[in-house]
């Protein structure tokens, strides 16, 4: 039986649509793995096979759902591969029988995806909303794990999760990742770069004392069902809903790191939203170095005695604490003004029952957005980004961490430390 908060759920926030489930399956699953697909008929069955080498007694309770879609305005190009991809999952196509595997047509006319919401979001809307009442709420917590058309998973990464939930309160997670190689020399430094941009800043976050040190990446996220249902379900934004769903997936129930695997995005080059991993690398590999350029540890000192000094001032006026942030640094006192930080305070201050109650309602509002423009504002204004070579080892010295100089070890030690937790 559906438990009433999915179903209210169900009835006032899923998406409205043509879309059905497609497939040969029966009964109900311990979660739902799901796959937006655009254009990805040369990348889905290595993921799909990928998953396949997980262990049967745990392939054979998950649904693997993909959505293939795509807006009226898509290129044919990539319209005609969708269509490659309907009519390999819909024939007896792959030999992935292991899998119970289910297709969403949000391609086809008539059941594109809207112009103006038709996204990644939405597609990962349609397929976790689809996949909801055909889990099994009798026993564990059902779950529900994003995953991408492109990405790799290793052969633990069902126990993996399963276990993880199984030892967590918290209804949300996040999964260590490891880029895959780029085809060639080019392709290699440039993801590599990329990937230590993202863990420089998570691990400027960690040591800021941030509770929003995670990576927010599509393809390495999960929840619960209760959780997802319970925080309204996934966003429809074009771009960054991983970024968006994770913060709300915070405040709400909480997120702990998966533990025990990893997993594998492309590494490849792409111009279909307007940031993220695809378009970085390929603004790299046009030579275009200024597409990633680093922020440097001192935007992060700052952030870390700027989250101390709420933590330690809970009695203190919006005022007071505003004067002494800009002992801390003038500009995280403009930025502060500027978001609108004393007259938050106060309300803040108002409504909450005690200091533990308080610290957990500022963290809701100095979310991880406002975490971002506080550092992108200090970049912008006083500590400018600039290229690895000048900030990596400054930055692991700041941290803590060995000064490594080389950039493949400096990796290995960030992919090290981020996949335990450290």
């Amino acid at each position: 039986m559906i438990p009433k908060e999915i179903t209210k759920y169900l009835s006032s926030r899923a998406v409205k649509g043509p879309w059905e489930i497609c497939g040969r399956f029966q009964g109900t699953f311990a979660g739902a793995v799901v796959i937006p697909a655009l254009a990805e008929s040369k990348n889905l069955l290595a993921t799909l096979r990928s998953l396949a080498q997980n262990p049967p007694e745990l392939v054979s309770r998950f649904l693997v759902l993909v959505v293939i879609n795509n807006r009226e305005d898509t290129p044919q190009t990539d319209k005609d591969d969708n269509r490659s991809t309907l009519e390999l999952l819909a024939g007896d196509g792959p030999s992935l029988t292991r899998l119970r595997l289910a297709w969403v047509d949000a391609a086809s006319p008539g059941k594109e995806l809207p112009a103006k919401k038709g996204g990644v979001g939405l597609a990962r809307k349609i397929g976790f909303d689809l996949a909801l009442p055909l889990l099994d709420f009798k026993g564990p917590a059902p779950l529900l794990v994003a995953l991408d058309a492109d990405t790799l998973v290793q052969p633990d990464y069902l126990s993996a999760l399963t276990g993880h939930f199984r030892s967590t309160a918290a209804g949300g997670a996040v999964l260590a990742f490891h880029h895959q190689e780029g085809a060639t020399p080019q392709e290699r430094q440039a993801i590599r770069r990329y990937e230590l941009f993202l863990r420089v800043y998570v691990l400027g976050l960690s040591r800021a004392g941030s509770p929003y040190a995670f990576h927010t990446i599509g393809s390495a996220m999960a929840c619960t069902a209760a959780a997802y249902a319970g925080m309204g379900g996934m966003n429809t934004r074009l771009a960054a809903e991983d970024f968006y769903f994770l913060q709300h997936l915070k405040k709400t129930f909480g997120i702990e790191s998966v533990t025990g695997t990893h997993v594998l995005p492309s590494a490849r080059a792409s111009h279909r939203v307007p940031f993220g991993t695809g378009r970085s690398i390929s603004r790299l590999l046009a030579g275009e170095e200024s597409a990633v350029l680093f922020y440097q540890h001192e935007c992060f000192a700052i952030l870390g005695t700027w989250l101390e000094l709420v933590a330690t001032h809970f009695d203190a006026s919006g005022q007071d604490i505003a004067h002494q942030a800009e002992r801390i640094s003038p500009e995280l006192k403009k930025y502060l003004d500027q978001a609108g930080f004393v007259e938050a305070w106060e309300k803040l201050r108002k409504n909450s029952r005690d200091q533990a109650a308080l610290l957990c309602a500022f963290h809701s509002w100095f979310d991880g957005l406002r975490t971002l423009k506080l550092i992108h504002h200090l970049s912008d204004t006083r500590y400018q980004r600039k290229s690895p070579e000048e900030v990596l080892v400054p930055f692991l010295h700041w941290a803590g961490l060995e000064r490594l100089d080389d950039p493949d070890a400096q990796l290995s030690l960030l992919r090290s430390i981020q996949s335990t937790g450290s």
